[in-house]
This record gives C-alpha cells, sequence and structure tokens, in this order.
C-alpha cells in the first residue's frame, strides 16, 4: 500500500468523524478509501461501465398501479438472460417491495434497471453494481462433469 496526505477543512474532518463512529470504521484511512472506491465506482458508470457485472436492483412500488407487476414481470421475461433470481416482499396493503439479483454485460444492466425504475408506479429504485470478470469453466463437481459459469470480482 502507498501512503498518501490529503488536506482537508475542518467541516470535512468532524463530518469524516461522524460517519466513522456511525458506521464503525477502524479508522480514517477505511473510511476514505471507501470513500474514494465509492467515488471511482460512481464515475465509471457515470461514463457507461463496461465489462461484466452482478447485481442487486431493488425497488419499492404500489401493486395496485394498473398493470405495473405485468409490466415488471413481461420486462423481466425479455431480460430473462440478466436475471438470476428475484425476492418479492410485501410491505403494507400497497406497496411491494422487491430484489432482482442480475448478471451481464454493465450496460444491459443498468438499461434494464433504469427502464424498471422508470415504471409508472416504482416509488424508489436503486441499482448496485459489483464489476466481475465472467468466465465460463468445465469441471467436476461430485462424480459429473460440467459447465457453468462464474463471476470473479474484481478489486477495486
Amino acid at each position: 500500500m502507498e501512503r498518501i496526505t490529503i488536506t482537508v477543512e475542518q467541516e470535512f474532518l468532524e463530518a469524516l468523524d461522524r460517519l466513522i463512529a456511525a458506521k464503525g470504521y477502524q479508522n480514517r484511512s477505511e473510511a476514505i478509501r471507501d470513500l474514494a472506491r465509492a467515488g471511482l465506482r460512481q464515475a465509471e458508470e457515470e461514463q457507461g461501465g463496461a465489462g461484466q457485472c452482478v447485481a442487486a436492483l431493488v425497488y419499492a412500488y404500489d401493486h395496485n398501479t394498473r398493470e405495473l407487476s405485468k409490466r415488471i414481470a413481461n420486462t423481466f421475461h425479455d431480460h430473462h438472460d440478466l436475471s438470476l433470481a428475484s425476492l418479492h416482499v410485501h410491505l403494507d396493503h400497497e406497496a411491494c417491495l422487491e430484489v432482482a439479483v442480475l448478471r451481464g454485460a454493465t450496460g444491459q444492466v443498468s438499461a434494464l434497471a433504469d427502464r424498471i425504475i422508470a415504471e409508472r408506479g416504482v416509488r424508489h429504485g436503486k441499482l448496485m453494481r459489483i464489476p466481475v470478470e465472467l468466465d465460463e469453466e468445465v469441471h467436476a463437481h461430485g462424480a459429473g462433469r460440467h459447465r457453468h459459469v462464474h463471476a470473479h470480482v474484481k478489486r477495486a
């Protein structure tokens, strides 16, 4: 690891120390590294984010919105190659929370997430992407050999 020195205003340092206390970081370096990684990921996303990713799309919606559940289901069926799994939770009499686990080309995953979040009746939505390298491998597990995809997480 390299050591660097930065100069910050007192207000910034106080805000950083509050974050450290709230999140349980062991020291300022850990917090600053995480903030820098988040900034680098955001910059990459803004540039279109090339490569492959795994992602979690979390969104809340009003299930009473006309045809929304059907539109969402159809969108995921149209992109079945990107969708690995989903979780559906009833929050109250109107609102549902869904978590969709996605894998594929970063641009395609982002476009799918944008399409879901933009649907009328979706109240909140956020996509969390993790860059990966996808490898299709053949190897043995138990008695036989088979082929499947491994997603190797890239280091930040």
